[in-house]
This record gives C-alpha cells, sequence and structure tokens, in this order.
C-alpha cells in the first residue's frame, strides 16, 4: 500500500505522486508519513520536505502551509514550492549570499525580519537542490 501525495500551491498542483514515505517540516519539528498514518493536521515551516517513492528519496523546497493526513492521503497546501531538481543550484547560492548581506545589513526591526525570511528561504532552496 502507498500514499497518494498531492502538492497544492495557490496558482497550481506542483506534484502529485505515489509514495512510500514522507517527512515533512512541520512547525513543531519534522513529521514523518507512512501508510496507515493517523489522521493529522498541521501547519508546515518553510523547509525541505522530502518523499520517498520507487526507493528513492526527492526534495522539495516547501514555503510553509498546511498538510493533512487522511486514509493514506498526503494533502500539502502550501504557499510555494519547488522541487530540488528544478532549483538551478548556482543561482541558490548567489540568493543564499545576497540574503545573508542583507541580513547584515538591515537597520529596522522590519528589516531584520524580512532577511530572516529571506535567509531561511534561501538556505532551504539550496538545501533542496543538494544531492
Amino acid at each position: 500500500m502507498t500514499l497518494s501525495v498531492k502538492i497544492i500551491a495557490p496558482d497550481r498542483t506542483v506534484w502529485e505522486t505515489e509514495a512510500d514515505e514522507a517527512v515533512l517540516p512541520s512547525s513543531t519539528g519534522q513529521v514523518g508519513i507512512l501508510t496507515g498514518h493517523a489522521p493529522l493536521l498541521s501547519a508546515l515551516d518553510v523547509g525541505v520536505m522530502r518523499v520517498r517513492t520507487n526507493g528513492k528519496w526527492v526534495s522539495l523546497a516547501v514555503m510553509g502551509g498546511f498538510v493533512e493526513v487522511e486514509n493514506n492521503k498526503l494533502t500539502v497546501l502550501v504557499n510555494s514550492a519547488e522541487q530540488g531538481s528544478s532549483i538551478d543550484i548556482d543561482k541558490a547560492r548567489i540568493d543564499l549570499e545576497n540574503a545573508t548581506a542583507f541580513s547584515v545589513d538591515a537597520k529596522t526591526p522590519r528589516e531584520l525580519l524580512e532577511a530572516k525570511k529571506n535567509l531561511k528561504k534561501a538556505r532551504v532552496r539550496v538545501q533542496a537542490a543538494t544531492p
């Protein structure tokens, strides 16, 4: 038996597959999902989601949202998401360097909050793109 995984962003279905296992970045830590998992509804943090399908792990950068698990269906509603394999690693590293520089230069509390958010997203994109 497998999990039916569907990742949905506001503008499109990001990914849909059958999987053996998924690990998600919930707001309280990593959550592992296997077939037969109890019903669950949880908030997601910005982080890397990993899905094992056909014996291989696939990484996705997810930018927050919610997950629902019920009857071996894993529905992930995200603000945005990208498969790690579709991320240009060189561009992602440049974005990480820029986000790091911006966080150092942030002066106001608002700038600092925005810088931290962008830095976290940039790190997640690099992590998801790194094999």
